[in-house]
């Protein structure tokens, strides 16, 4: 029996087709000409581009801003809790048990 696979969203479309832009791209860089046509289209896109991230930088400020101290506080506790410098202690040691049994 064969096996059915069901209709893909489009997500999953747009998440292939970005996945394929991306693998190709340097494929593309490495084309004659390439630079002058990335350098014509970003003058011509620039303007656009920087008139719709001046519509959505303040709001992502904000936000940015308000969430801040919540992932500071975050990260310093999972740091506080984490043996990291016991652990470096312990693999420097290893490494160097490590090289005096093979310079033995």
């Amino acid at each position: 029996m064969p096996v059915r696979l069901p209709k893909a969203r489009s997500s999953e479309i747009a998440t292939f087709g970005l996945a394929g832009v991306a693998g190709f791209a340097p494929f593309y860089f490495m084309l004659p000409g390439a630079e002058e046509r990335l350098a014509t289209q970003t003058a011509r896109w620039a303007p656009r581009w920087e008139r719709n991230i001046s519509y959505f930088a303040p709001p992502a400020q904000r936000i940015a801003q308000r969430v801040e101290p919540r992932v500071e506080r975050t990260v310093k506790r999972i740091d506080d809790r984490l043996p990291l410098e016991k652990m470096a202690k312990n693999v420097d040691r290893r490494i160097k048990n490590g090289i005096d049994r093979m310079s033995k």
